[in-house]
Order: structure tokens, then C-alpha cells, then sequence
């Protein structure tokens, strides 16, 4: 479980989250969406301490952080191993092809033997019918397939919890559901995840649960399925601008 507490993130001319408390479960799908600049993304990078909030508390598991409190290198890394994050750039080693960018992380960072290490790249591979792959740069893939292999990397370091930044947003209608089918794998599989998306088809479908922000503030935070029948004028209105 992952649990924020009166997160706040002020910046000099704004104030990006305005004492935000949310509880992402476990083994459960969480979609993140909201309104563009309302603390979507800042709320995301705060669970991996890529953003780190003025005040308020993170807790991953059983370790918490106070963030009015400087935090050791030590507890960054605990928690920073909990996670793994995929920002909307797919952000490959370029001058690696897929096998090597999926068993650099587990080789370099986890000391994983070079076998280990490839065995468990091309098991995801086959498991999501991309073993064509294997011997390719990124140069030589689609921004679909691209996507697809950053998702993979980031589970090649076998995270607790899985954090996607809008990762569809660069991507054609086609490409985009190329991407949302390996999500909705992963979701099937009961990954913990947490997706930050305007995608409202997606987070209908395969969310277990919806977190609204807007204007910094939590807007909703439950099931799924409460969030898109919602008789919050706010809320509605937030999902009509969606379609026209």
C-alpha cells in the first residue's frame, strides 16, 4: 500500500497540491486523471521521490517519510526500489538494443548474474508477444513498440508498485492501444499500479479505483465505477469536456 497524508507542494507562484491524502492498494489498478496542470504528474513523482513536496507525509509499506524532515540517501533508495516509473518520453538507452536495455537496471543496479538477467528479459518478452524484438534498437521501433519496451524495462527491476506517467500521451489513436493492452494485462495480473492518464476509456475499464485532482486538491478518490456515475456537478462537467 502506498499512502500520502496532507501532501503539500508549493511553488513560488502556485501551489501544485494542496493537502493531498490518498491510499493507492496494492495489487490494484489506481488512474490518476484530472483537468491538465491540476498536480496529476506532481502527485505521481512524489510516491517515487522524483518530486519532493513541501510538506506532508509518504508511506510505502512500512517505511514513511516526513517531508519537513530531510530525508538520508538511504531512505530515498529504500523507497526509490519499491517503484518503477514510465514517463510519457519512452526514455530507452539508445545505443542498446532491447534485450540489453531490459537487463541493464537488474545487472548494474540489482547485481543480477548477465543469465539471470536475460533469462528474465525474454520471459517478459514472450509473456507480452515481443521476442521479435529482442535484437533491436530503438531507432528501429515504432513509438508503440518503443512504449511497450520501457514498460517492460520497468518491470524487468521487479517493482512492488508500478508508476506510469500519461504514458499514451505522444502516442497515434493506433500506437496508444498498443500500450493500453499491455496495461490491461497487467492490471488483469493484479500489478500494483498507478497510471496518471486522459484516457477515460482506459481508467473506466481497467482502474480498480480513481483519484480526481483539480486545482492541487482531491476531487474523488474511490471505486471506479462511483467516479463516472458521479452526480458532482465538478465531476461532470470534467467528463463531458471529454467527449463532443
Amino acid at each position: 500500500m502506498i499512502s500520502v497524508k496532507n501532501l503539500v507542494k508549493q511553488y513560488p507562484d502556485k501551489k501544485a497540491l494542496d493537502d493531498v491524502s490518498v491510499t493507492f492498494k496494492a495489487e490494484e489498478t489506481t488512474a490518476i486523471v484530472g483537468p491538465s496542470g491540476s498536480g496529476k504528474s506532481t502527485l505521481l513523482w512524489a510516491l517515487n521521490l522524483l518530486e519532493h513536496p513541501t510538506s506532508g507525509q509518504l508511506q510505502i509499506d512500512d517505511l514513511t517519510v516526513d517531508f519537513e524532515k530531510s530525508l538520508s540517501n538511504q531512505e530515498v533508495l529504500e523507497l526509490r526500489q519499491k517503484t518503477a516509473t514510465v514517463f510519457q518520453e519512452k526514455a530507452l538507452f539508445t545505443h542498446l538494443n532491447v534485450l540489453h536495455n531490459l537487463t541493464e537496471g537488474p545487472v548494474k543496479v540489482q547485481k543480477k548474474s548477465k543469465q539471470d538477467a536475460e533469462q528474465q528479459a525474454f520471459d517478459l518478452l514472450k509473456q507480452f508477444d515481443m521476442e521479435e524484438l529482442a535484437d533491436r534498437y530503438p531507432y528501429q521501433l515504432s513509438g508503440g513498440q518503443q512504449q511497450r519496451v520501457a514498460i517492460l524495462r520497468a518491470l524487468a527491476m521487479q517493482p512492488k508498485y508500478l508508476l506510469l506517467d500519461e504514458p499514451t500521451s505522444a502516442l497515434d489513436p493506433e500506437l496508444e492501444a498498443q500500450v493500453l493492452r499491455v496495461l490491461k494485462d497487467l492490471a488483469k495480473k493484479d500489478t500494483s499500479m498507478v497510471v496518471v492518464t486522459h484516457n477515460m476509456a482506459f481508467a473506466e475499464q481497467v482502474a480498480d479505483q480513481v483519484v480526481f485532482i483539480d486545482g492541487g486538491k482531491v476531487g474523488y478518490a474511490g471505486e471506479t465505477e462511483g467516479f463516472f456515475h458521479s452526480d458532482n456537478e465538478r465531476i461532470k462537467k470534467f467528463l463531458g469536456a471529454m467527449s463532443f
